[in-house]
């Protein structure tokens, strides 16, 4: 059926209408009918002009501007407690660390920022000779400045922190300088991260007088160790046992070849410490190993690796040479020291303390198994790593890509190791429980023996925060260690997750799995140990408990305010 002309009129009529103020599409609408074309015209001329009366109006009054807030304090020397002048300070944006606002602290250290909306900002300084830092860092944490009614953010003390050095020379016999010697350095474990291992931080090359450094280190515990070959040494086996085929042993501070013997060395913020190392170069090694056949012909290569503080060290000048018609070979070059042998098929590993040559037992050490399975509820997941709990043992870790959600592991020794998965985007996925021979545990621990192994690993991405805030006598509490402790101990320190209240009491614990736990905060509890049960323990009476179901990307606010606890 055909519209009619006057409908038509009404239509365009109310959809002019639509952009018109309240007032003038109602005179519209009365308008309606079987009108004229000159009243139709008029009612849209008179409308238009109230219209446009209307948006002059509208532009001719002021919006209320929104509240502007300031940030401002001073940057000092954490050490001495004076001002730092020159130093770069930053307003970060919370959600993507992107540049708010930046500015240089002044002769006294102060420094300001005002104009910035009420939000959650980072503050970041760096100066030279100084540790880069955020506002009241602690490990990886630190405490975010909120702006707002009510909120103190003008009188803020920046403390940062200045950088050590550690430097030396590397020597050998006779007090000769050893250039292209490879110094590493590891740091020590501070504060009581669960897990946490010593950890290669850096390395250098040591120029033609012999001299390393390193600079702008934080303030903790290190060790060093040296690698090198001697200028003169003839490695192979045409030179085994002669006086030219000599080595370095891997050498620590304090010039000691004994790992366990290492000594730390304590850096304080903005010491600087001279730390020299002495070679001394021995008769190098052979080690002759069985290779035995395969029915295809092919034998079974076996492989010798070292590793410092759990830190697999790059082939030097060992090398293997194979003998296959008498179904073994020989290691030549190498230095004394600690290695790990795989040798032999049925595959078995042995960690040797090569102090002299010699022909290595094929029985020595223990059978290596298969460990194989299937990650469940992770269709991310790309990596499994399986880590020695005792990085002293010298064992290395261990790496299998995940394809169709299963991964598998030839050669396992026996021992304790820890799981971890990670994504394709090499993130660490949470690992909230493992079945093996019809049990199940909760966490990441695996214990590896003498039988192969199939595991169902559930992992997930974590991906639900908890919000709450840390307040103490009512009022928020800044700088205060969060921790949700799971309900299932078993699952400690695996599935449990910190954070630091920020300047007004608040905290988001992240990439938290489904379960039930309690959240905990402790005032000055960064140097607790706080993943053993006999330490966390104190404090979940007075801690709030909270549910968190596996809702992907869900914030969970806590109902309740967290009381903070002293340590």
């Amino acid at each position: 059926m055909g519209i009619s002309s006057a409908a038509k009129a009404v239509v365009h009529l109310e959809r002019l209408a639509a952009w018109f103020p309240e007032g003038a599409r109602s005179r519209a609408f009365k308008a309606t009918g079987f009108m004229a074309r000159e009243a139709f015209s008029a009612i849209l001329l008179g409308c238009g002009i109230a219209l446009l009366a209307a948006s002059v109006s509208a532009r001719s009054q002021k919006a209320p501007s929104a509240a502007l807030y300031r940030i401002a304090g001073t940057v000092v020397n954490a050490v001495t407690g004076e001002p730092v002048r020159g130093a770069s300070v930053a307003v970060l944006a919370h959600a993507d660390s992107r540049t708010v606002a930046s500015a240089i602290s002044g002769n006294d250290g102060h420094f300001a920022f005002d104009g910035l909306p009420a939000a959650k900002y980072q503050l970041t300084a760096s100066r030279r000779g100084y540790c880069t830092g955020f506002y009241d860092q602690h490990e990886e944490f630190n405490s975010a400045i909120v702006t707002g009614p009510d909120q103190d953010t003008g009188s803020l003390v920046f403390r940062l922190m200045p950088g050590a050095v550690l430097r030396g020379v590397v020597t050998a016999d006779g007090g000769d300088t050893v250039e292209g010697a490879t110094v590493s350095l590891f740091a020590k474990p501070h504060g009581h991260e669960p897990g946490a291992k010593i950890t290669q931080e850096d390395t250098a090359t040591t120029d033609d007088t012999g001299a390393y450094e390193f600079s702008n280190l934080t303030e903790g515990e290190y060790l060093l160790a040296v690698k090198a070959d001697p200028w003169y040494a003839m490695h192979g086996a045409a030179s085994a046992g002669t006086a030219l085929d000599v080595a370095y042993p891997v050498t620590y501070f304090d010039s000691t070849t004994d790992e366990a013997s290492a000594v730390p060395i304590a850096l304080a913020g903005g010491s600087s410490i001279q730390a020299n190392i002495n070679l001394h170069a021995v008769p190098a090694l052979h080690l002759a190993v069985e290779a035995p056949r395969r029915q295809d012909g092919t034998f079974t290569r076996p492989e010798l690796r070292q590793t410092i503080f759990g830190a697999e060290v790059p082939e030097g000048s060992a090398g293997f040479t194979d003998a296959t018609k008498a179904g073994g070979g020989e290691f030549t070059g190498v230095a004394p020291g600690r290695y790990e042998l795989t040798q032999g098929d049925p595959p078995r590993v042995a960690l040797l303390d090569a102090a002299a040559s010699q022909q290595v037992d094929p029985a020595v050490g223990t059978p290596a198994v298969v460990v194989a399975g299937n990650v469940e509820s992770a269709p991310g997941a790309a990596l499994v790593t399986l880590e020695p709990l005792d990085a002293a043992q010298g064992l290395r870790p261990l790496q299998s890509d995940v394809k169709h959600g299963a991964f598998r592991f030839p050669v396992v020794p026996a021992g304790v190791w820890i799981l971890h998965v990670a994504n394709a985007a090499g993130f660490e996925m949470q690992v909230v429980m493992i079945s093996a021979v019809g049990r199940t545990r909760a966490g990441n621990r695996l214990t590896v023996q003498d039988r192969p192994l199939f595991l169902v690993v559930r992992a997930s991405e974590g991906t639900v925060r908890v919000e709450g805030f840390a307040r103490k006598e009512g009022k928020g509490q800044a700088g205060v260690m969060v921790v949700l402790v799971p309900k299932n101990m078993q699952a400690l320190p695996q599935l449990a997750r910190r954070d630091q209240s920020d300047s007004d009491g608040s905290f988001s614990l992240l990439n938290v799995v489904a379960g039930q736990y309690t959240v905990v905060a402790i005032e000055d509890g960064w140097t607790l140990d706080w993943s053993r049960l006999d330490v966390i323990g104190r404090y979940l009476p007075g801690g709030v408990p909270v549910t968190v179901t596996g809702a992907q990307g869900k914030a969970v606010r806590l109902s309740a305010p967290v009381p903070v606890q002293s340590p």
